[in-house]
């Protein structure tokens, strides 16, 4: 490979398929092979496929890429374009060396799973040293929250409120995964989530599209940096395109049945943010939407992705999912299967054999037309041209001599900033008579079947994150009360009791299984920790959720605290000791009894590498807390779908007023246990004094909404204040509040501060029933507080 006046060149030789084959070392039988499928491909294409290309010219941005682009295609075969189509991880059905071959051939287009340069290199060697083409591959990976250091999941990362945080992590984990290699991450994810069910949960953003929105920006924006073709970027796939999220029942892989308006107003913006943010990929979803499964789905990838949208980039199946269309039932077999995915605009298949095997024949019989397939090897090549690849293919590998000698090397870990943004995310929910910030002093007991997992602390897709680097609960508090107090331990409790959850959660785990029981009884260790609990001053239980309770096919029947887990928390109840519970789970638990009970409440989520010191930052007061829930937690699983901006319906239940022939569950009380939005401070916090600008507003202009923020407390302290606005009556039913923005705040003891919001169009517009964006007027509800339930309100009218 070489670069000719500035354009990167594959291949510049002027030669036939015949001479090609000789020289890139192909038998006869191999040779002709080549030449039967590029006469094919030339007669179907009207050109012949391997013809020599035309020397680019000097054209800039675009106009090079689409020039290179189109002169590569010219030469590729059939067997090549497809390819280009395959994105394969080495495993049991594709060894190394047979990978080695496979890319060799140009039968792949890239490779996921595989992060360490010194195994990358040899792959990438063979693409653009043995390749007729000399074609580079891309190495992709799920970084979804961290890569050698594991930052808190996105959930947890979402209760920050801070968009500088999201993109801080997003940017060291790009560099992190540059270091090894790595040019694309499936991620961010930004499926909307409002069944707590669903083990996902854990993995996105939470259940507003405000904020999942911000969050996808902020994301695509950390990896990608102002261009994904640096040598410390990677490109940014979102995903699961699209409701995912909304999987019936909150069961993985489920249908999703959900009307167009829906779709538009809260489940698909998001994905139109990250898209409008830059993202280059698009990872497709596993589920149907309306009986047509994404995979398949021409409206979903063509008329809404592409077309309405405008998306130029690379889209990717999850993992088997061309395959699965004949599960789905929409395909008779393999080959109705390709072609249903080619058409409907999947480039890259992951993971399954279908596009090798089945697209030449389709190509040869016509059903797939020449143009269709060079739709999508087009896209491919434009994401690798986009990553810089065909300027340098070891953009991100570097040179051998520059390979670490140790991969796993704490060196190579960013500590302080996960430290940092992991304190961010951990949520006070309860804090009775002050009992935080504990004191350094006397003896502490800290009992819990989390309180020492390293492995559970970094939660699911913690990619090349190391449990044994991981600094768990215990540690962070021996370190931050070291020659100051004295610690006493003991587990109390396995996280589950049920030995069939066990042997589920280690059935993936061949070398070593996650889950590890204490064999002793249940009383034996409640016995235990209640001695330990006497001795002490005060006690934090730390308990929760395996990491593998919250992850990808891990959905609950319940959402209850599992296991004996609360039987152990009543047990240490009775001591009378304080009780500070630290919750370490990926989803809203029903936490009812914890709430009422606790004297303090922490949800810390999975806080990642760094995730005990930051914890420990926020038990002894070397942090306020200042996150708050970007989810609802709902009372119990018979409340869910529980979420702050459902709409607006005939027969509401008052608060304080007979339920009766209301909308409302009779046997507890109605709303959430805790609201979206909703987080304590060691300081108070007040918002007062809401005020607008105007009584009205014509179209095209814009008020002011402004709210007086107070520290009352004694402590220094941020808070988010959160905007909400009304429409409380529209040619549609609206929601009954929606989040438009949010500042967080940091003041001292005794500071005041007017904060202020701008609203206009944007703030006011929807989807109507013709599926079109829309501001209506009439009178708007201005809503400011520093949750979504407890709200100042002042109204406005747009004329």
């Amino acid at each position: 490979m070489d670069n000719r006046n500035g354009v990167p060149v594959v291949d510049g030789r002027e030669d036939d398929s015949r001479a090609e084959a000789s020289r890139s070392g192909l038998s006869r039988r191999q040779a002709l092979a080549a030449i039967a499928s590029a006469a094919a491909a030339a007669g179907m294409a009207g050109g012949p496929a391997a013809a020599a290309p035309k020397k680019p010219g000097k054209p800039t941005g675009p106009a090079t890429k689409t020039a290179f682009i189109e002169d590569l295609i010219a030469r590729m075969t059939v067997d090549e374009k497809v390819g280009q189509l395959r994105l394969i991880s080495i495993g049991p059905e594709m060894p190394h060396a047979k990978l080695m071959e496979e890319v060799a051939a140009g039968r792949i287009a890239g490779s996921f799973n595989t992060v360490i340069r010194r195994d990358n290199r040899p792959l990438q060697e063979a693409a653009v040293k043995r390749s007729r083409l000399k074609i580079p591959l891309f190495f992709a990976y799920d970084v979804v929250h961290g890569h050698r250091t594991t930052f808190p999941i996105p959930l947890g990362l979402a209760a920050s409120f801070d968009m500088a945080v999201i993109e801080r992590m997003a940017r060291i984990s790009a560099v992190e995964a540059c270091n090894d290699g790595v040019d694309m991450t499936f991620a961010p994810m930004v499926d909307i989530s409002h069944d707590p069910r669903w083990g996902r949960t854990s993995e996105g953003f939470g259940e507003d599209p405000y904020l999942v929105s911000e969050c996808a920006r902020a994301s695509v924006h950390g990896f990608q940096g102002a261009a994904p073709d640096k040598p410390d970027t990677i490109m940014a796939a979102v995903k699961h395109f699209a409701l995912y999220g909304a999987v019936e029942g909150g069961r993985d892989y489920n249908t999703v049945d959900m009307s167009p308006l829906r779709m538009h107003q809260v489940y698909l913006p998001p994905y139109k943010a990250a898209i409008d943010a830059g993202a280059g990929g698009v990872m497709v979803a596993l589920n149907s939407v309306n009986g047509i499964p994404a995979t398949s789905n021409v409206w979903l990838l063509q008329d809404l992705l592409r077309k309405q949208w405008g998306f130029k980039g690379v889209t990717v199946s999850d993992h088997g999912a061309i395959t699965e269309l004949t599960r789905h039932g929409v395909a008779r077999d393999n080959r109705e299967a390709a072609k249903l995915a080619i058409k409907a605009g999947i480039d890259l298949s992951m993971a399954d054999q279908i596009y090798l095997a089945e697209l030449p024949g389709l190509i040869a019989s016509g059903e797939i037309k020449m143009a269709e397939l060079d739709a999508r090897v087009r896209e491919v090549l434009g994401a690798k041209y986009d990553l810089g690849l065909f300027a340098d293919p070891f953009l991100r590998m570097g040179k051998p001599e520059d390979d670490p000698a140790d991969v796993k090397a704490d060196s190579r870990l960013h500590r302080e900033p996960a430290r940092e943004i992991a304190r961010e995310t951990i949520v006070l929910l309860e804090n009775r008579n002050q009992t935080l910030p504990l004191k350094k002093q006397g003896t502490i007991a800290l009992i819990g079947p989390l309180a020492d997992s390293g492995l559970d602390i970094l939660g699911s897709w913690s990619a090349q994150g190391v449990p044994e680097q991981a600094v768990t609960v215990r540690a962070g508090i021996e370190k931050a009360i070291e020659g100051k107090a004295r610690l006493v331990t003991a587990r109390g409790s396995n996280v589950i009791d049920d030995q069939k959850v066990v042997e589920y959660l280690n059935f993936l785990n061949w070398d070593k299984p996650e889950v590890i029981q204490d064999p002793r009884p249940i009383e034996t260790m409640i016995e235990e920790a209640v001695s330990v609990a006497n001795q002490a001053d005060v006690v934090i239980a730390v308990v929760g959720e395996l990491r593998g309770m919250s992850h990808e096919s891990s959905s609950r029947v319940s959402i209850d605290m599992p296991g004996s887990q609360r039987r152990l928390l009543q047990a240490l109840k009775a001591t009378g000791k304080p009780l500070v519970i630290v919750l370490m789970n990926g989803r809203p638990l029903a936490i009812g009894w914890e709430k009422d009970n606790a004297d303090a409440l922490l949800e810390t989520w999975y806080a990642g590498t760094e995730g005990g010191n930051a914890i420990a930052d926020v038990l002894f007061g070397d942090h306020n807390p200042s996150a708050k829930l970007p989810i609802s937690f709902p009372r119990s699983v018979g409340q869910i779908p529980t979420y702050y901006n459902a709409l607006r319906i005939g027969r509401p239940y008052t608060e304080g007023k007979p339920g009766n022939y209301t909308s409302q569950y009779f046997e507890e009380a109605q709303g959430p246990l805790y609201p979206f939005g909703f987080g304590l401070s060691y300081s108070r916090f007040t918002v007062k004094d809401l005020k607008l600008s105007a009584a009205q507003m014509k179209r095209g202009e814009k008020l002011t909404a402004e709210a007086t923020l107070t520290n009352e407390g004694s402590f220094e302290g941020a808070n988010v204040v959160q905007l909400y606005i009304a429409d409380p009556y529209a040619s549609i039913a609206r929601p009954v509040k929606e989040l438009k923005g949010f500042q967080k705040i940091t003041l001292k003891p005794g500071e005041s501060r007017v904060v202020r919001f701008e609203v206009g169009e944007d703030q006011l517009k929807f989807i109507n029933a013709d599926l079109k964006e829309v501001v209506e007027t009439g009178r708007f509800d201005v809503q400011i507080g520093l949750d979504s339930h407890d709200v100042l309100v002042q109204s406005f009218e747009l004329v």
